[in-house]
């Protein structure tokens, strides 16, 4: 009888781990602990989740891999990561400051694909399409310091409202030139792709922005929804508008995104729901995702010669600068003190969710190699750690200028 329970248990502990109460055992292990040990180096979880997703990953100690309840949650997660994207944004702050916000938005877009594509095309030696792609990476970034912001009660600064302004035309340009990408690998840039394209898109944007939003008002003002159900209905929202983008021709994660900026305003900050929404994704979804994006790293293929280290520091080096001089630009444009360029910079230099979706979006259309996709992870965790300290130090003196 012992030996039957002994047997049982070390088949069921076999590695990969293929029994699901294991894996999504190991996984909210993972997403408890991570951020608590990085929280000590004082790092963003987001690069714990990617890092213990690397180590339990088929590359790493082969602890789990890629099965289906695993690319189930990890899609799940991608949606998600846009969606909240989305919904977090202030659209007040981006109306006050529109024009200045459409500004920076055009030169932290432009800027860094100026600067990548010739950096992929000419010394890596990537092809049009691929270094396409990869250039339109280094435009998009991630409010991943924003909380830092939120701590020193400076979020009202206009260096503050006009990057999230900006976050939102920068994203959603990157995106849309990702469906074209895509759209091109599949087909070819006809007369009839754009037509397509075109009205796919515009059926697909006025039922979000028009009959969602209708439907959610209705829905809301219903005495007996409750809470649950409200929260439950955005879900709802959020994957019908992402496989109306699928339909559509364009990538889910547009649908999610377009998704969140209709029904931002439906959804009051702060409130229960709006809570609801961030603690379920920031709890299960995002570290899966996260934790998944880790496990298709192969750290090995650093060792097997100077070419994918060679592009990881490349990409890195051009995602930095190229935010860096987009913030300068935007200093001297509208006259900002240094300590306002910085807090731009640290506020737009880490790139996380747009950069992960477009990245693994390329691999899996092999788009992009694993060199791109090894070095993506690696200019993630560099900027991530970057935009923080930078964030803090700028976030820390203007809050002192406040108090004085």
């Amino acid at each position: 009888m012992n030996n039957n329970i002994w047997d049982h248990a070390l088949q069921q502990m076999h590695l990969p781990l293929t029994n699901p109460v294991l894996i999504f055992t190991l996984v909210l292990f993972i997403i408890l602990l991570a951020p608590i040990l990085m929280a000590k180096i004082k790092i963003p979880d987001i690069v714990g989740f990617i890092i213990a997703g690397t180590v339990i990953g088929p590359y790493g100690l082969n602890l789990l891999t890629k099965n289906l309840a695993v690319e189930l949650f990890a899609t799940i997660g991608l949606l998600y990561i846009m969606f909240i994207a989305g919904i977090e944004l202030n659209l007040a702050e981006f109306k006050n400051q529109k024009h200045k916000s459409l500004v920076f938005g055009a030169l932290t877009f432009s800027i860094p694909i100026i600067i990548g594509f010739p950096v992929c095309y000419y010394l890596l030696g990537y092809p049009l399409i691929t270094s396409l792609l990869t250039a339109s990476m280094f435009a998009t970034h991630t409010l991943v310091a924003y909380p830092i912001v939120s701590k020193y009660k400076i979020a009202k600064n206009e260096a503050v409202s006009i990057t999230v302004g900006g976050t939102i035309l920068t994203d959603t340009a990157v995106l849309i030139i990702l469906a074209v990408i895509i759209g091109a690998k599949n087909g070819g840039l006809t007369s009839a792709f754009w037509l397509q394209l075109i009205t796919s898109f515009t059926a697909f944007v006025l039922i979000v922005f028009l009959v969602i939003p209708i439907v959610a008002k209705w829905f809301f003002s219903k005495p007996e929804s409750s809470n649950t159900s409200h929260f439950v209905f955005i879900l709802t929202g959020m994957f019908f508008s992402a496989f109306l983008a699928q339909m559509a021709g364009l990538e889910p994660i547009i649908g999610a995104f377009i998704a969140a900026l209709a029904l931002n305003k439906l959804i009051p900050r702060p409130s229960k729901l709006f809570s609801n929404i961030e603690f379920i994704g920031n709890a299960i979804f995002i570290p899966f995702f996260l934790i998944s994006v880790g496990m298709v790293v192969n750290l090995h293929v650093f060792f097997r010669g100077p070419g994918a280290l060679i592009v990881a520091i490349s990409l890195t080096i051009v995602a930095v600068v190229g935010k860096w001089v987009s913030a300068f630009f935007t200093q001297k444009i509208f006259k900002y003190s240094g300590t306002q360029r910085n807090l731009i910079f640290g506020l737009s230099s880490s790139h996380a969710a747009a950069t992960l979706a477009i990245i693994l979006i390329g691999y899996k259309s092999k788009i992009i190699d694993g060199d791109i996709l090894n070095g993506t992870v690696v200019l993630i965790l560099v900027t991530c750690i970057i935009a923080s300290l930078s964030t803090e130090r700028a976030a820390k003196k203007l809050s002192l200028i406040k108090t004085d």
